[in-house]
């Protein structure tokens, strides 16, 4: 037979060599087409006697196999629970026809039936279903790389690995190991995979393909070792097994520390592990595919797909750039200003391969620039994850000054000087002085807004604004903000820009705090007003670890420090004059800031006590000689409700004035940048999933016993009573 996505070429010892090569794509993927054609080609095998054996490899430099097309999974229409049970089980089938040769275990397992013999040659990164097509060959010859990847990282999009990696693996690496790499998702380097018995074989690049065929060729009769007789998991299985009856409680305890109870594919892949554990493969593999079929239809694991994977490569690959506008080819920035923001843009410029000028007031501050990038690389060089030599080439891209007309030749100014709208009108008009007409101007800053700092340019066409988060090499947002007069070739050049550094970008409306500080203040203020209403600061905080932010608000309201929220609220005051409207904080941002000196982390203590050297002791106990605590306390599910709904109610606002132009882009700024819980798909995916009709009841209810500030927009109340939902049901 001819295949698409395969080629197979047969030796004189009756050896196929399988190469895998789904054509179109960069990386070979199970997409419908390798997954359509792959039962074809295992008939062939089981069929035909020439066909003595085979080794599987691929005809991708990039890798073996990266697992499925989740664009693939994320459009998965099946209509019944049968039918889509019967789509989940179709690898896992197949690959078992695979191992078994088509005969069944017991004929297997009585010595009446063997199977042809399988190897896999790993060339490269095997993951997900990759591997899971690894793990169902007899036999694994990895290349000596330490920088291939093997894993299965479904629970990162919400799903289980569904060809078998739950079952196999721990039957190989044992429970434990193979626990933690599936809960955790975290790849293994060929070293690890061998003393863990995931692979046989880690030699030279060279060899894979020959060492593979050679233990075909020595092992014409092939089976699994758990469709030998007396197979026994590695470290013990089992209900009553007393060596895994201790491993069951600790992996559930540890999988409920590390997922707060939030993820339902964790607590899957714990049931697949205990019961498959109990039962024979076959069995155990349609226990999988049962599991799988019922994350695949939930609302969870959609939504993770849909936004962690989907439209976060969209968004990558510079969706929403101006049509008709050739790509820049940016090869020098020049960095106004070297303080904490310029130096890690700096850093992260440099990374993505361009050379950078930055500049400051003198050549002291502009070298703290350097300095910065220069610890970074060093500790990477400590921890042998770069060379000297790769050090000294990176140092090489960046270049201090404190001279302007150094600037002449540079493709992109990135301004990151102090937000003071006199000290960057002062830099706008000093820089245009001597860079090339067609240069792009891009200003970072979190607050000001883009048209405003345009005023200051001869040419607003060619300004726009880029948010970068603090730190900048490694928060992973962007956010992009044209003004009114920015043209399309500034949005395109940033776009392109973003793409060479590697960011999620999200395109928002010029306004005050664009989107994410829209959002993550109110979140941070409810915290701070439950603590003024007598709400334990304990409670407040674990009930946000718990429902799956990735540090407490007044933690986080401590790091960028109370002085800052105090500075944005007698800004926002003298900016909007009688138009202002108070948030109810006003007297708690005096207190802490004006009267008893608690302004955060860097000036001693806020709502934490820290010690000498910054580091947390536990929460201010005299909080309650200003704020007594309630008796009784609030129910911690109502203190849930009302630290997630301010920020669906601030998201939903948002979005309902246009400041994001669709959910998409709401979803990735709110997960990629002050973490909102990556279970939920993001705000606007949890509005769905809520159902906008029960949202907006709920909004309503927490509106009248809080305030105002929960009050859902009239356009989400339309939405409701239409039935309708932000994004089309799956």
């Amino acid at each position: 037979m001819t295949y698409e996505t395969l080629s197979i070429d047969i030796d004189s010892d009756g050896i196929a060599l399988v190469t895998i090569d789904v054509p179109g794509k960069p990386m070979n993927v199970w997409d419908d087409a390798l997954m359509e054609e792959f039962p074809k080609f295992v008939d062939e095998f089981i069929s035909n006697d020439d066909i003595k054996g085979a080794v599987l490899v691929s005809g991708k430099k990039s890798g073996f196999l990266a697992g499925a097309d989740l664009n693939m999974l994320g459009s998965s229409e099946a209509q019944t629970t049968k039918e889509a049970f019967e789509m989940a089980w179709g690898l896992n089938a197949n690959l078992r026809r695979m191992e078994t040769g088509g005969h069944s275990a017991k004929d297997l397992l009585k010595g009446k039936a063997h199977a042809k013999p399988v190897a896999c040659a790993l060339h490269g990164l095997a993951l997900g279903g990759g591997l899971e097509l690894a793990l169902a060959c007899h036999y694994r010859v990895c290349s000596d790389n330490p920088k291939i990847q093997l894993g299965l990282p479904e629970v990162q999009v919400g799903l289980l690995p569904g060809g078998g990696g739950t079952q196999r693996l721990p039957r190989l690496a044992g429970l434990q190991a193979a626990g933690m790499a599936i809960m955790m998702g975290q790849p293994m380097n060929p070293q690890t995979a061998l003393a863990q018995n995931v692979v046989n074989e880690v030699v030279p690049h060279d060899e894979v393909i020959d060492k593979a065929k050679a233990w075909v060729k020595a092992n014409p009769k092939a089976a699994a070792p758990w469709d030998k007789k007396g197979f026994k998991f590695p470290g013990g299985a089992g209900s009553m097994d007393p060596r895994a009856v201790p491993l069951y409680m600790g992996s559930s305890a540890l999988a409920l520390k590390q997922s707060k109870g939030n993820y339902e594919a964790v607590k899957a892949i714990l049931s697949c592990l205990y019961e498959g554990s109990m039962l024979p493969m076959d069995t155990a593999l349609r226990v999988e595919s049962k599991y799988f079929t019922k994350l695949l239809s939930g609302p969870q694991a959609k939504n993770m797909i849909r936004t962690l994977f989907i439209n976060k490569q969209a968004a990558d690959k510079g969706a929403g750039r101006p049509e008709g506008i050739p790509p820049s080819d940016i090869k020098t920035v020049g960095v106004l200003g070297a303080g904490l923001m310029g130096s890690g843009i700096t850093h992260v410029t440099a990374k993505g391969g361009m050379d950078v000028i930055v500049l400051d007031r003198n050549m002291e501050e502009a070298q703290k620039a350097v300095d910065y990038s220069q610890k970074i690389m060093d500790k990477r060089k400590a921890r042998g994850k770069a060379t000297q030599e790769k050090v000294d080439a990176f140092m090489a891209r960046i270049k201090p000054t404190d001279n302007y007309d150094d600037l002449k030749d540079v493709d992109l100014i990135i301004e990151a000087v102090f937000e003071r709208p006199d000290v960057k009108a002062d830099v706008i008009k000093k820089t245009e002085a001597v860079i090339r007409d067609d240069v792009i101007f891009a200003s970072n800053t979190s607050t000001l807004p883009i048209t405003g700092l345009a005023k200051n340019s001869q040419r607003p066409k060619q300004f726009i604004g880029m948010h970068f988060f603090s730190p900048v090499e490694k928060m992973p947002l962007l956010e992009i903000i044209p003004g009114e007069e920015s043209g399309d070739k500034a949005l395109a050049v940033a776009l392109d820009y973003n793409k060479k550094i590697r960011k999620t970008p999200i395109v928002v409306k010029d306004v005050r705090g664009f989107f994410t500080n829209r959002v993550f203040p109110p979140y941070a203020n409810e915290a701070a007003m439950m603590v003024t209403e007598g709400v334990s600061m304990a409670l407040i905080e674990n009930v946000a670890a718990s429902m799956g932010m990735p540090i407490g608000p007044l933690a986080v309201v401590d790091e960028t420090t109370l002085q800052l929220g105090y500075d944005v609220m007698q800004s926002t005051k003298e900016e909007m004059g009688d138009d202002y409207k108070p948030t109810g904080m006003e007297d708690f941002f005096e207190l802490m800031v004006k009267k008893i000196d608690r302004r955060g982390r860097r000036f001693g203590g806020g709502f934490y006590e820290y010690d000498s050297d910054g580091n947390k002791v536990g929460l201010w106990k005299g909080m309650t000689d200003h704020y007594p605590l309630a008796d009784p306390q609030p129910d911690p599910q109502e203190v849930r409700q009302r630290l997630m709904y301010i920020q669906l109610i601030a998201t939903a606002q948002c979005y309902d004035e246009g400041v994001v132009s669709d959910p998409q882009s709401a979803d990735l700024g709110a997960i990629f940048g002050w973490g909102f819980p990556p279970y939920t798909g993001g705000p606007m995916s949890e509005i769905d999933t809520i159902g906008v009709e029960n949202f907006v009841r709920e909004a309503d209810r927490l509106a009248q016993q809080y305030g105002e500030r929960f009050k859902p927009p009239m356009s989400f109340r339309e939405k409701a009573d239409a039935g309708e939902s932000f994004y089309k049901a799956a």
